[in-house]
């Protein structure tokens, strides 16, 4: 674990934005009951967890502090990521913390996690974080050097196969076989987390935890384990999403609105620039954004509810606060969330 947070540390320290996803709470818990033996039923794992979460995250915050790095704990379920307003909350919480330097470190929420909302592995779960955030890279690491050929703790001439542009079901054949014995996957979960994250525009590695400085060099753009390439990049994996969404309500926008929308550098739709609010929708709808014409100019992604951006209508985004009592941001829609529908 210091090897691994000393290299984290120093990449923070450069001013990189890091995010830990780590295992280990069970492994921990174990640990701290002196490895007494328990049922494998679903209780008594998660008994285990909640007792070694807090160790854990104490091992980790001790060392940290070594480097002078805060750390937070975040506990997700796969219910958090695919609830829409959980899941915004969650993605707001870990950007507040990244633009403070405060270095989250994610687990599964196993204590409460249900089979139905178990994300079930941190591979799977780092995937859904890199791609909630859309992250430029994310390293999986673990004992093997990457994907090979075939297995080489069996198979010594297996060759490392270092890029990879398309995960199908041949590759995924190379893959079979469980994971080491104080996890919970194997390769297999690792190519499903890769192809999540790359299917939404992030360049995802997996590689070996044990070679020498491998955060770095990767950070540096190195050629370390197997690389995946993404499916186009974050930005315009979200636009073509939004560009099939269905809209759920539609918000009417001035003249002065639409030109910033539609200069070269784009802009945030503002409150001030808003003029009416069409439908019902929630926080995080993909919404129209209709002209003063009422022609389809955009869709994107709404910061506040359809109640709330009736109150806010025509207002300066400093009034946010004093008309709802809170804020998520100054723009009703912003800009890397928005996707237009007219030349520019």
């Amino acid at each position: 674990m210091l090897e691994l947070i000393q290299q984290i540390a120093r990449l923070h320290q450069a001013g990189r934005e890091i995010i830990l996803v780590s295992s280990g709470a069970v492994a921990a818990g174990r640990e701290r009951v002196s490895h007494r033996e328990f049922s494998r039923s679903v209780p008594a794992r998660q008994m285990l967890s909640a007792i070694g979460q807090s160790h854990l995250m104490r091992i980790y915050t001790d060392l940290f502090d070594i480097f002078s790095i805060v750390v937070a704990q975040v506990l997700l379920t796969r219910d958090d990521l695919s609830h829409r307003t959980r899941y915004l909350n969650a993605r707001d919480t870990l950007q507040t913390l990244l633009e403070q330097r405060i270095l989250p470190i994610i687990n599964e929420n196993d204590t409460v996690a249900t089979e139905e909302i178990r994300v079930g592995d941190n591979d799977n779960l780092s995937a859904l974080v890199a791609s909630a955030l859309e992250s430029d890279l994310l390293v999986i690491l673990t004992d093997q050097g990457g994907l090979y050929t075939a297995d080489p703790r069996s198979q010594p001439d297996a060759q490392l196969i270092e890029q990879v542009t398309q995960i199908d079901d041949k590759l995924l054949a190379l893959a079979g076989g469980a994971g080491t014995r104080g996890g919970t996957g194997g390769m297999v979960t690792k190519l499903q987390a890769a192809r999540t994250a790359t299917l939404s525009g992030v360049t995802t590695v997996i590689a070996a935890a044990t070679a020498p400085e491998v955060l770095a060099r990767l950070a540096a753009g190195e050629a370390v384990g197997t690389r995946f390439a993404p499916v186009g990049t974050p930005l315009e994996s979200r636009k073509r999403w939004l560009l099939t969404d269905r809209p759920q309500g539609a918000v009417q926008v001035d003249a002065g609105a639409r030109r910033a929308m539609l200069a070269r550098d784009g802009a945030s739709l503002l409150p001030v620039g808003i003029v009416a609010v069409q439908g019902d929708f929630a926080r995080g709808a993909t919404i129209s954004v209709l002209d003063p014409d009422g022609a389809e100019l955009a869709h994107g992604l709404t910061s506040y509810d359809s109640d709330a951006l009736r109150l806010l209508c025509r207002k300066q985004s400093h009034q946010i606060i004093e008309l709802l009592g809170y804020s998520y941001g100054d723009a009703a829609i912003h800009r890397n969330n928005l996707v237009l529908l007219l030349p520019a």
